[in-house]
């Protein structure tokens, strides 16, 4: 009966190492960032979705909001459908 306990553990953190594994922990990306000001240098916060919100949060506490330099637009999702098919635009090539 121990052996099989022990059987079943190890196959429990097999399972949880696997799914672990196969996640990937990526860093969020957003257009604007709060810096707040403060006596020590304030600190910065790049996770807002628009202007507006992050102009919310720094209301009232000595902060403002600008671009954020690194943030790179998600490009348009690639569809198989049309991935050889030439795009028509009305300039002339």
């Amino acid at each position: 009966m121990k052996k099989l306990s022990w059987f079943v553990l190890g196959a429990v953190i097999a399972a949880a190492t696997w799914a672990a594994a196969g996640t990937r922990a990526e860093a969020q990306n957003y257009p604007w960032c709060a810096q707040y000001s403060g006596d020590f240098g304030g600190a910065e916060n790049c996770g807002f979705v628009s202007f507006g919100q992050c102009m919310d949060t720094v209301r009232g506490m000595g902060g403002f909001c600008v671009e954020n330099n690194m943030y790179h637009a998600p490009g348009p999702a690639a569809s198989p459908r049309y991935a050889g098919h030439k795009r028509y635009s009305d300039k002339p090539s």
